[in-house]
């Protein structure tokens, strides 16, 4: 899987720690860091939404102090799909559910340690389009498509 992953400053320990634990990983085969020194969230967010959808990169990690910022901005981006998960639950939901390609993360919300067993789980789940929720998305994508 080719994953991007990027952060404003804010959120750049955490994203160094989430990349390197990337890059050991024999599921990834790329890794793509956004980041720079003066990026903003919005920039680095919107440029992990288009590289999803380009096909440059499967799915995207942002990092930021919450989480939501990314993930707002993110998903402003036509067709990108980007949650704020820091557990179990949520990580789950927002890939077998919502078929979220953009996991948003906040460096003042959760430990490493909590984070990368996180993205351990996030990089093997999956969207099941037959399930009730498929029919949910394609409203949204209508919705979106006007």
């Amino acid at each position: 899987m080719r994953v991007a992953i990027g952060a404003p400053g804010n959120g750049a320990v955490l994203k160094d720690e989430l990349k390197a634990h990337l890059e050991a990983d024999p599921r990834v085969s790329d890794v793509i860091d956004l980041s720079t020194a003066e990026i903003t969230y919005p920039q680095v967010s919107f440029q992990a939404a288009r590289a999803v959808l380009d096909g440059t990169a499967e799915r995207a990690i942002l990092v930021c102090g919450t989480g939501i910022g990314t993930a707002i901005a993110a998903s402003k981006v036509k067709g990108a799909r980007a949650a704020t998960a820091h557990d179990l639950l949520t990580v789950r939901g927002s890939v077998e559910n919502y078929d979220a390609q953009i996991l948003c993360m906040g460096q003042n919300v959760i430990a490493p340690v909590a984070a990368k067993a996180l993205v351990d789980v996030w990089l093997d789940l999956r969207h099941d389009p037959a399930s009730s929720y498929g029919p949910r998305l394609t409203e949204i994508e209508d919705y979106e498509a006007r």
